[in-house]
């Protein structure tokens, strides 16, 4: 059963979240990405909070800026280290010792993901990536690799000031194309059904700017026509290592994010393993979301 409540941290951002399972067992967060919102994650939720699949408590915050969770109007209030930090009170809220035993993040999620796991590796167990790219290899193939360029084109478009009055016209005909045309999958699938639209507008109904602040504020976007790759900034590598076991589930079929972002990855996280899934697109969690439990339930296995 998915519970739904709101949660004011330390830092005065509001977090509404689903849960699922007892409070105090073992915690298991979950971090969607854009366009999406907390609820992709609820067959997940209910899945590993039953006791014979690891009874943990599983909770799947709205981030900062989407659904009814805290949307601050300034772009700067979207920066990654406060996003981690939203993740970070939102844990110690939960677990007594404020530690997450598997984090598992998709897309912008997962930037929040690896921020965290660097930041804090001694309040996560283990992490869990979908189809977001690293920091450090996204860097690399937005200065080097034309195709990866070509194919975050789209993040201009949506970190301009009048997105998200852009993506609301006409009942937000600019945002479904996000699902089916980025390798097809809500129509191979069919996931993309009248219910879940209906989930989709309700959230959206809440506002994007929020949501595309976070496009507005990362430096890492490929470069415009004139600009050179050169602006496109390198952290030190300091802030680049994840010394977690990281299990990364990559849909090859991903038409944004190309599995290039995955050569040399292992140089940042030691710990790693990678798992390919061919024929499925970044809506993985959509489209086989047992394919999704099944691998992130062996990795917690093996780990343990």
């Amino acid at each position: 059963m998915i519970e739904t409540f709101q949660r004011t941290l330390p830092n005065g951002i509001t977090l509404s979240c689903r849960a699922s399972g007892t409070p105090g067992r073992p915690l298991m967060v979950f971090l969607h990405g854009f366009p999406e919102g907390a609820f992709i994650w609820d067959e997940l939720l209910e899945h590993f909070a039953q006791p014979a699949h690891g009874g943990f408590r599983c909770i799947a915050p709205n981030l900062r800026g989407f659904e009814q969770s805290s949307a601050p109007p300034a772009v700067e209030d979207y920066r990654p280290h406060l996003l981690v930090q939203d993740i970070r009170q939102l844990a110690a809220t939960e677990s007594a010792d404020g530690i997450i035993d598997t984090l598992v993040a998709h897309d912008w999620g997962g930037a929040f993901g690896w921020g965290f796991a660097n930041a804090f590796p001694q309040q996560l167990r283990r992490l869990v990536i979908l189809n977001s790219p690293h920091p450090g290899t996204f860097a690399r193939e937005l200065r080097e690799n034309p195709a990866q360029q070509k194919a975050s084109a789209y993040m201009h478009f949506l970190a301009r000031p009048d997105a998200p009055a852009l993506l609301a016209e006409n009942d937000y005909r600019r945002m479904w194309p996000f699902f089916t045309a980025m390798g097809a999958g809500a129509e191979r699938f069919g996931w993309l059904t009248e219910t879940v639209k209906d989930q989709y507008r309700a959230l959206w109904d809440a506002g994007l700017r929020g949501a595309c602040n976070l496009y507005a504020v990362t430096p890492l976007k490929p470069p415009l026509q004139g600009q050179s790759p050169d602006a496109i900034p390198m952290l030190p590598r300091e802030r680049l290592t994840v010394d977690v076991p990281t299990l990364v589930l990559w849909a090859l079929d991903d038409s944004a994010l190309l599995p290039a972002l995955l050569d040399g990855l292992d140089d940042y996280v030691p710990a790693l393993e990678v798992v390919k899934v061919p024929d499925a697109t970044h809506w993985i969690v959509h489209e086989q979301p047992q394919r999704v439990i099944a691998e992130i339930a062996a990795f917690v296995r093996r780990d343990q």
